[in-house]
């Protein structure tokens, strides 16, 4: 008895063949990526490198600046007092004029900030602006206004370096920049960013679930992403206690760190432990602010010392900044201009002096929701602590 044959399926030669094609060109495309983020990458660490031993080498330049060209802001977080719901944002030729001032101070890196920078309307142009003066290029957003043609147009402008702070999972009271909300920015980051990305989570008062801030840290490092940790400061950029918990968690964060934004974090651990740090503060030197006005401001939490145009502040002005002494350093949490100051702490040491008088409208510290509004146990700002 015959066995019935089962009739096969004729070969799809085309359709097998393009799909081997297509195949082909994914894995090609993606090699390609790689090898041009990699190089890229080479490129951000030999010129962080140069910059740090011109650093060491001098004291006649600025180091970092955060420069803001807009203060308007998308969100309204119930601790920050950085923002306002109406600004516009500075004319395009203004931001270049004010880069074109900050190259000739010898400015190593500006760091574009807010409000929400991305809100204005061609944040990208002053980007390239900044490269084009050779001068490293960051940005601080919130993440919400992120798209995959947007990461395109920040990685033709040159963008170096791009920081999102996540304060929770869920959206709450105090923030909305969530896990929950922000991850599919992180995604899209993931698979367009040419430039490093830094994922920055917090600890302290008001933030109502501690262990977020882990959770944040983990899934950054599983995107391939480093991340920092943040430990919560006053309105003065002034110490928070940490709780036990907190503590365990902010140490936590910093064992599974694989790879590091800003590597410069031994005032963290004091700052995590309410214990106070000797260093000397080159804010208004080494480290400028500068306001949506114009203004050269120590920090984003001392707004109003010195309030000098920048136009007007002079070398000599930033030589005596240097020597200043900072009245609110042992307990300071504003962790970028610590980092700075790593470069010159091995200096002579620095002494009182009277503060300059401030030549520009003192700048209130900007909020829409008035701190009386705020939860009582919210908390006023975080920082990076990495």
């Amino acid at each position: 008895m015959g066995h019935c044959r089962r009739a096969r399926k004729p070969l799809d030669w085309f359709g097998e063949t393009e799909s081997i094609r297509e195949q082909t060109q994914i894995t090609a495309m993606k090699t390609m990526r790689n090898i041009r983020r990699m190089l890229l990458g080479w490129g951000r660490f030999l010129r962080s490198w140069y910059h740090i031993a011109r650093g060491f080498a001098s004291t006649k330049h600025v180091l970092l600046v955060h420069l803001i060209p807009i203060r308007r802001c998308n969100l309204s977080c119930a601790y920050c007092n950085e923002y306002d719901d109406h600004s516009k944002p500075v004319p395009t030729e203004e931001m270049k004029r004010r880069v074109d001032l900050l190259a000739k101070m010898g400015t190593s890196i500006i760091t574009i900030s807010g409000g929400e920078p991305l809100l204005h309307p061609e944040l990208e142009e002053i980007i390239g602006h900044i490269r084009r003066r050779g001068i490293i290029a960051g940005l601080i957003t919130n993440g919400y206004l992120l798209t995959a043609d947007r990461i395109g147009r920040l990685n033709r402008a040159g963008l170096e370096f791009l920081q999102i702070s996540i304060d929770n999972i869920v959206p709450d009271d105090v923030s909305m920049k969530s896990l929950k909300v922000l991850d599919q920015k992180l995604v899209l980051l993931a698979e367009h960013a040419d430039f490093h990305v830094n994922i920055n989570s917090v600890v302290g008062s008001g933030i109502h679930n501690p262990e977020d801030a882990l959770v944040v840290a983990r899934r950054a490092h599983g995107l391939g992403f480093s991340s920092t940790v943040g430990v919560i400061h006053d309105g003065n950029g002034q110490l928070k206690r940490l709780g036990e918990r907190e503590q365990e968690i902010f140490d936590e964060i910093k064992r599974l760190r694989k790879r590091s934004f800003a590597r410069v974090n031994w005032f963290q651990r004091n700052i995590a432990r309410n214990q106070a740090n000797e260093w000397r503060c080159r804010a208004g030197s080494r480290y400028l602010y500068i306001c949506e006005d114009g203004l050269v401001h120590y920090c984003s939490q001392q707004r109003g010392a010195p309030a000098i145009p920048l136009a007007d502040y002079t070398p000599e002005m930033r030589e005596r900044e240097y020597w200043a002494k900072k009245h609110c350093a042992p307990y300071c949490t504003i962790s970028c201009v610590q980092q700075v100051a790593t470069v010159d702490n091995w200096r002579s040491p620095q002494r009182v002096l009277p503060p300059l008088p401030a030549r520009g409208v003192r700048p209130p510290l900007v909020q829409v929701k008035s701190a009386s509004a705020a939860p009582a146990s919210s908390p006023t700002n975080a920082t990076p602590a990495d």
